[in-house]
């Protein structure tokens, strides 16, 4: 009896928590049946709602992850040049995947996307749609117009994802600065790879630098520069048939390079031509004997000296015999030469009888001191190691110091001769933009003031008088040096066979940029009389650059200004 009492109480209780005391039991159901109908009604708006957002904006990275163990192309920043264009950027593109295990009829799927893609290849797709795999690629980077017919084909297991895919609207113009990317957005080339080794693969690794804004890279390079200097290559590799040519734009204040172009070049929207070995980057890939622009640095070694002075005669009147080899000038004086006349007239001789006058090891320390015997390490992960003589004796000194036999990347050669003129600070270059403050940070001098005055006006009186002639463009008071190296062919020398180089710098007085044109194995024209020397072609081509990039730089021109001694020297001894 007392169970039948406990169990009545139980009961009491339990309807008295469910339904209250003195409330209606059908008014209560009803409006328990309400709130289940809103609850389920705002589940399946959730769900409703979210199915919407994946049919308008596509899967989410997350989702397209968890969806595929393969690769997914992830965003990366924008690079635009110093004033803000855009040089590399990333845009939507489909991309058409497969699903084996819901693939219905294998052969059918297989005919129709490759009627519909002709370029698919068959095998390839028979054997991904084969596979147990739950996710395959079949295409990357389709059309939208190849997306649209495919859709319509209604294959069950065939659909997209939208990846994103770098683009480069001024194509080839700075292509081996910015290098190229692979088919998953990763870069593989130039500044590209550069970004990937600084942390950006690791991001995308992380899932942090998916598809969120990032801040745009800032180049140093200036697209209008680099655009005209491109183009006046191209006209001088085809006008002088040169197998290629190569130009650079250096501030030489910052060490920044405002302009970098080697031709042949290749097109980063489609980066198998950079495949093809006569398109490498020339100013830091490869390491050239520089000729008589390396007579720069001699010069500047012996008036670092103190042992010689602008007006120090060498005995440079007639061949320099060493053993079995025989050093002569192009146009030989016939008597002694000064230091200022070896520079001028490209003296071989005269340039050999400097450097021995210093010595072997005391050569060998100032080539070191200003970069020149070390891998140049920048932003661009492709450079090149110096080819150093392994046993360097007096031999090696007299050819080094007209430009044969030390091989340099030409980026390294123009590192050193801005030190010559910046003052005498040699500073790392780079592809990133930097100011004056902190370039001076890590600047390391390397020569005293006076040594760089005298360099100046050395190259100064050389557009005045000297091989420069031709590159002296009214109003923006240019100096320059050139070089003509004779190229190693079946182990001699050729004289048919040469790289030319021609470095200028302006303005001479106060110099801000340095520009450096190469031209490799030029012809001779009849309105060169048959010469193949630097002069008669690097040097107008050097004429042409800078009349159409010093307006752009901001280097207003200025006339009617006196001879470099009276400009240069004067004012270097009133300083002092």
């Amino acid at each position: 009896m007392s169970e039948q009492v406990l169990t009545r109480w139980h009961q009491r209780l339990v309807r008295s928590l469910l339904y209250g005391r003195n409330v209606d039991r059908a008014v209560k159901a009803r409006a328990r049946v309400g709130f289940a109908i809103v609850a389920f009604a705002l589940v399946y708006a959730v769900i409703a709602g979210r199915l919407v957002m994946f049919a308008v904006g596509g899967e989410s990275p997350g989702a397209r992850r968890t969806a595929s163990q393969d690769a997914i192309a992830t965003s990366r920043p924008d690079i635009v040049d110093r004033n803000g264009e855009i040089l590399a950027t990333d845009v939507k593109a489909p991309s058409l995947f497969g699903e084996p295990r819901r693939i219905i009829d294998r052969d059918e799927a297989i005919e129709l996307l490759t009627g519909t893609l002709p370029d698919l290849d068959e095998g390839e797709v028979r054997q991904r749609l084969s596979s147990k795999k739950g996710f395959v690629w079949l295409k990357r980077e389709i059309t939208p117009q190849q997306q649209q017919a495919i859709h319509r084909l209604g294959i069950p297991g065939i659909g997209f994802l939208r990846e994103n895919r770098r683009v480069y609207p001024s194509g080839p113009v700075v292509s081996h600065l910015i290098g190229h990317v692979n088919i998953d957005n990763q870069g593989i080339a130039g500044i590209e790879k550069w970004l990937d080794g600084n942390g950006l693969a690791d991001l995308h690794r992380a899932g942090f630098a998916t598809d969120r804004l990032q801040k745009p890279v800032e180049l140093a390079v200036d697209l209008r520069v680099e655009q005209a200097l491109r183009d006046e290559l191209l006209k001088a590799k085809e006008k002088f048939k040169a197998k290629a040519a190569a130009g650079l734009v250096s501030n030489v204040k910052t060490g920044e390079i405002v302009a970098m172009v080697s031709v042949p070049d290749y097109d980063p929207n489609n980066p198998r031509e950079a495949n093809d070995p006569t398109r490498i980057n020339r100013l830091t890939t490869g390491v050239f004997e520089m000729g008589s622009t390396f007579k720069a640095l001699t010069l500047a070694m012996a008036l670092d000296s103190g042992k010689a002075n602008l007006n120090t005669l060498y005995n440079a009147g007639g061949p320099l015999k060493y053993g079995r080899f025989t050093i002569r000038d192009t146009h030989p004086l016939g008597r002694p030469m000064s230091l200022s006349e070896v520079f001028t007239f490209s003296s071989n001789v005269g340039a050999a009888k400097i450097a021995l006058s210093q010595g072997v090891e005391a050569h060998k320390v100032f080539l070191r001191k200003l970069g020149q015997l070390d891998r140049l390490r920048t932003e661009l992960p492709e450079s090149a190691e110096p080819i150093v003589p392994k046993r360097w004796g007096e031999l090696n000194t007299i050819t080094i110091a007209f430009g044969h036999g030390l091989s340099v990347a030409p980026l390294q050669a123009v590192m050193g001769i801005n030190a010559c003129i910046n003052g005498g600070y040699l500073i790392p270059p780079t592809l990133l933009k930097r100011t004056e403050e902190e370039a001076m940070v890590l600047a390391k001098r390397v020569l005293r003031t006076d040594t760089s005055d005298k360099m100046r006006y050395l190259m100064r009186l050389n557009a005045e008088k000297g091989t420069a002639r031709k590159a002296d463009i009214a109003g923006f008071y240019v100096g320059g040096k050139t070089g003509t190296s004779e190229k190693v062919v079946n182990g001699r020398y050729s004289k048919k066979q040469v790289l030319n180089s021609f470095t200028a710098i302006m303005p001479s007085d106060n110099p801000r940029f340095q520009l450096l044109i190469m031209l490799d194995e030029p012809q001779p024209l009849p309105e060169t009389h048959g010469f193949i020397t630097s002069g008669w072609n690097a040097v107008p081509t050097g004429g042409k650059v800078i009349e159409r990039i010093a307006p752009l730089l901001g280097i207003e021109p200025r006339f009617d200004l006196p001879p470099s001694d009276r400009l240069i020297l004067a004012a270097s001894k009133e300083s002092r």
